[in-house]
């Protein structure tokens, strides 16, 4: 994902909309599932976009309007461990087990968003929540940080760390836009870019130590 993309959404379909669906088919045909689930998986990482751009032709063929970004930020409080293989760290040391309980924290609150922005008083509250969550991710990641190895690892956390915080500013300017324009939308593509910062350090930190 890159400052040049018009969503963050794009990133977002596959772990938050189709490997859910494809959860629930498991239960029926487990091959098929776990078929599907690799085909989709490879395909997502040679061509990324894929699955977006085959969710929207479908939507089209059937003439179907909906707000993606608010959409798929809705859903993103509803998927389970178990969809998001790729941005849970499998360690078992408080340290790593802590960054995943602050991610998953922050990315549910971020998905009450659509449900709470017409209600200014709630969504205050909202953003105050928002606000403190960001602060103890980055307090797990400084903690994982020293697990570590090499001098390039530490290098590509501390970078993933200030897309974050770059992320999370524009969140906070988005917000004042907002009590100026009114511009929800704007909004749920900010709320989308952190999601996908979040998910972007819980995969640099596997790569590095799983």
């Amino acid at each position: 994902m890159t400052m040049g993309d018009e969503t963050p959404v794009t990133s977002l379909i596959l772990p938050i909309l189709i490997r859910p669906i494809l959860s629930q088919l498991e239960r029926r045909d487990v091959s098929a599932s776990q078929t599907l689930r690799s085909a989709l998986s490879k395909a997502e990482s040679a061509y990324p976009g894929l699955t977006y751009d085959l969710v929207v032709g479908i939507m089209r063929r059937g003439d179907i309007t909906v707000n993606m970004n608010e959409g798929i930020l809705r859903l993103q409080g509803a998927v389970s461990d178990t969809d998001i293989v790729e941005y849970r760290l499998n360690r078992s040391e408080d340290a790593f087990q802590e960054l995943n309980k602050k991610s998953a924290a922050l990315k549910k609150i971020l998905s009450r968003i659509p449900d709470e922005i017409t209600d200014r008083k709630t969504f205050l509250e909202t953003i105050k929540e928002i606000a403190s969550a960001i602060k103890k991710l980055l307090d797990a990641v400084n903690e994982v940080n020293g697990f570590i190895p090499g001098t390039t690892g530490k290098q590509a956390l501390e970078q993933r760390k200030r897309e974050f915080v770059k992320y999370s500013k524009r969140f906070s300017n988005t917000l004042k836009e907002y009590f100026k324009e009114g511009q929800a939308n704007a909004v749920f593509v900010s709320a989308l870019y952190l999601i996908h910062q979040t998910n972007m350090i819980i995969a640099t930190v596997k790569n590095k130590c799983e």
